[in-house]
């Protein structure tokens, strides 16, 4: 028996990691990738499946249930507990279970898994193996790695229970005498369809939710309009020659707020990939259906104007703002959703606690922009003036001053909240959503002053986020939309057009043709098979 060997056999584990914790971190880095060079199971693969309808969730998924089954078959006992990082997934297995797990992890790297060691950031010491097969899409713009692994974690055993060898969100011990049950994916975190799916063995403590755990059904509504349809052209033509004031504004109906990129196709995409826990989508248009939409997806609900609308407002409506004062009265819509227009994208995975805590607040994201002094004005952005007609209502039902915008994200909103504002303000909500276009009285009721209100009220607390917003016709914008494709660091971005025409506006959709397919490459569930 070697030297090291012998030092290894007679040095208990724990003194040994005491010891390798305190060397240098070059030293411990170095060890360490020798000991991966060393080990017959850690298999660097380059080699991905390509595969045009996965998301992040349904490689998780994949991951996971190989590993199980080939457990399973083998015969070994396991157990599944939370992850360290969500979108992975965490098995455990007692420490004497370890020569059957290797050769079951032998066996899956030669049938073209990747395994590799899970070496803890701060001991530099492995605490778990992770498995994956990498996935990505036919043009290989987006990898589908090791950030989507199924993590072995081989547990201690003592005389009575089994402890974990690192820190997970629930329980680290877990007794003997534990009851082993059966539990889908709610039990494991936020990373999971809305849909119950396939149950998983694990122990009783894994089932009582964490304090910080959001459990209530969030839906998400999308407003949208296709500006080159002929008969929807017509109704505006016909709208405008009836409201002679828009004139006055040229962003109260310019042509670009109403042009379709192909950004909602996009949008979906990167709902379905980044926040598959969302319940159902509802979007909201004048009678209109994106051809590439699977509206039998059971998901997915088209909701008419005249549905919301019904005998209020004035239809055809071509003012977001009037919309968004009727939202809450979709039918199924659950208390708690997000608003979210079709140019803002999410950019990475995100919890349900990123919008709403568990006790059910909204989560506020302030602008630093802020919302002008003075009374609105015929001429200023529509926007302006609906932050203004905001501030009025806030002074007058809080005596506090509201200074800054909304970022252009996901709005969180609360049915109740908005069903409250309009009895407390009929008036005011019953005006905007009178306006066919965008008008210096409206009041922005889901995207700005609901989250005042709720913030004022209890029921919103400020968050934060690492978000982009860009004017398509700033010419800083393709670089910055280069460097976001190969950094991937926003966590939310829009991409909005101001007010854009001819061969400016040409270009800008040549820009998120190029930009949008390269960052959400994978398809979703809601588009028609054979879409782009």
């Amino acid at each position: 028996m070697s030297p090291l060997r012998l030092v290894r056999k007679a040095v208990p584990r724990p003194v040994r990691r005491l010891v390798f914790t305190a060397l240098p971190a070059p030293v411990r880095d170095a060890l360490a990738k020798r000991k991966e060079r060393r080990d017959p199971l850690v298999q660097e693969r380059n080699v991905a499946g390509i595969d045009p309808d996965a998301s992040p969730l349904s490689v998780r998924t994949r991951n996971l249930d190989r590993v199980v089954d080939a457990l399973d078959e083998a015969g070994v006992g396991y157990f599944r507990v939370p992850p360290v990082q969500w979108q992975r997934t965490a098995l455990a297995v007692p420490e004497s279970a370890r020569p059957g797990v290797e050769r079951v992890l032998a066996r899956l790297a030669r049938a073209g898994a990747t395994v590799a060691p899970v070496v803890d950031d701060k001991a530099g010491l492995p605490v778990a193996t992770a498995v994956y097969w990498p996935i990505t899409d036919p043009g290989r713009h987006l990898l589908l790695g090791v950030e989507h692994a199924c993590e072995i974690e081989f547990w201690r055993e003592e005389a009575d229970r089994l402890v974990a060898p690192r820190f997970n969100l629930s329980v680290d011990v877990v007794l003997h005498t534990d009851a082993e049950v059966e539990a889908d994916e709610s039990a494991f975190g936020d990373f999971r369809a809305a849909a119950p799916g396939r149950t998983y063995r694990t122990r009783q403590p894994f089932l009582l939710p964490a304090l910080e755990h959001v459990d209530f059904p969030i839906d998400v509504v999308y407003t949208w309009v296709d500006g080159a349809d002929p008969a929807w052209v017509a109704r505006k033509n016909a709208a405008l020659v009836e409201n002679g004031w828009v004139s006055v504004n040229e962003e109260a109906a310019n042509a670009s707020r109403y042009v379709s990129r192909d950004e909602l196709r996009y949008s979906l995409r990167s709902l379905h990939a980044y926040a598959p826990w969302v319940r159902r989508i509802f979007l909201v248009t004048d009678d209109q259906v994106p051809e590439w939409l699977n509206v039998d997806h059971p998901q997915v609900t088209v909701v008419s104007h005249k549905e919301i609308f019904g005998t209020e407002g004035r239809l055809p409506t071509f003012n977001s703002m009037a919309i968004e004062t009727r939202l809450h009265h979709i039918e199924g819509l659950s208390e708690h959703f997000l608003y979210v227009n079709d140019d803002v994208f999410f950019g990475q995975a995100l919890p349900p606690g990123f919008f709403f805590t568990a006790s059910g607040q909204t989560r506020v994201f302030l602008s630093r922009i802020r919302v002008d002094c003075g009374p609105p004005t015929a001429d200023e952005p529509p926007v302006m003036s609906a932050g203004k007609n905001n501030r009025a209502l806030i002074e007058r039902e809080f005596g506090r001053f509201l200074g800054f915008k909304i970022k252009h994200t996901p709005h969180a909103a609360r049915r109740s909240v908005l069903a409250e504002i309009v009895e407390r303000y009929p008036e005011q909500i019953a005006a905007t959503a009178a306006h066919q276009f965008r008008h210096p009285e409206d009041i922005s009721l889901t995207s700005s002053l609901q989250q005042h209100w709720s913030y004022l009220t209890g029921r919103a607390v400020l968050g934060d986020v690492q978000y982009m917003y860009r004017d398509l016709a700033d010419p800083l914008t393709p670089q910055r939309l280069a460097t976001t494709l190969r950094r991937r660091h926003h966590q939310l971005f829009c991409l909005n057009d101001t007010n854009s025409t001819g061969a400016e506006a040409q270009a800008q959709a040549a820009m998120l043709a190029s930009f949008l397919p390269a960052y959400y490459p994978f398809r979703s569930p809601y588009e028609l098979s054979g879409g782009v």
